[in-house]
C-alpha cells in the first residue's frame, strides 16, 4: 500500500473513487453522484492541488486509489486554528483491513506539521455507528448533533459533530 498526498496527476483515480463513494454511500456525503458526475476532470484536478490550507490523502493498492480523505484548514484570522476532515471514503472491499486507519493517521500526522492548527472537526451521519466508533478510536469526541443536516429528497439525516484537540 502506498499512502500519500494526492496531486493533479491522480485526478482520474480520485474522480473514479469519489463518484463510487457518492453512488454507493449517498447518505454519507453532502454532495451527490448526479452533481459531481457532471464535473470536468479539471475541477477534480483543482481539488487535488495541495496548498497550505488543504490537501487530499489517498491510499493506493498498486495503481488503484482505494481510500481518500480531505483536509481543510479554516483561513480566517480568528479560526485558523481549526481544520476539518471531509470526504472520507474507503472502497468497500478494503474496509476492515486497517487502510482507513492508516489514511487518517497519515492525515493527522501531516496536520500536526502545520503551524497553528489545534483542532480537527468532522461530521458523521448519526446512524453510522461504525464510522463514529472509528473516529472515537482516534480520540474524536461528539460535541453536538445537527438535526436534519442532510436531506436526500426522501429522508433527513442528522449528523454528529466531532472534534479532536491536537496535542503539541
Amino acid at each position: 500500500m502506498d499512502i500519500r498526498i494526492l496531486n493533479e496527476h491522480d485526478a482520474i483515480e480520485y474522480r473514479s473513487l469519489r463518484l463510487k463513494a457518492l453512488k454507493t454511500e449517498p447518505s454519507a456525503f453532502g454532495s451527490t453522484y448526479e452533481r459531481e458526475s457532471e464535473f470536468s476532470l479539471d475541477k477534480f484536478k483543482k481539488r487535488l492541488r495541495p496548498a497550505d490550507n488543504n490537501f487530499v490523502v489517498g491510499a493506493f493498492n498498486e495503481d488503484t486509489l482505494i481510500c481518500a480523505a480531505t483536509f481543510i484548514r479554516m483561513d480566517g484570522t480568528k479560526d485558523r486554528h481549526k481544520s476539518m476532515i471531509v470526504g472520507m471514503y474507503c472502497d468497500e472491499e478494503h474496509r476492515g483491513t486497517g487502510i482507513s486507519r492508516d489514511v487518517v493517521d497519515f492525515l493527522l500526522d501531516e496536520t500536526q506539521k502545520i503551524d497553528g492548527v489545534e483542532m480537527v472537526y468532522l461530521s458523521v451521519v448519526s446512524d453510522n455507528q461504525r464510522a463514529k466508533n472509528f473516529y472515537h478510536s482516534f480520540g474524536f469526541k461528539v460535541y453536538g448533533t445537527e438535526p436534519k443536516a442532510l436531506y436526500d429528497g426522501d429522508r433527513y439525516y442528522d449528523e454528529d459533530l466531532m472534534y479532536l484537540e491536537l496535542t503539541p
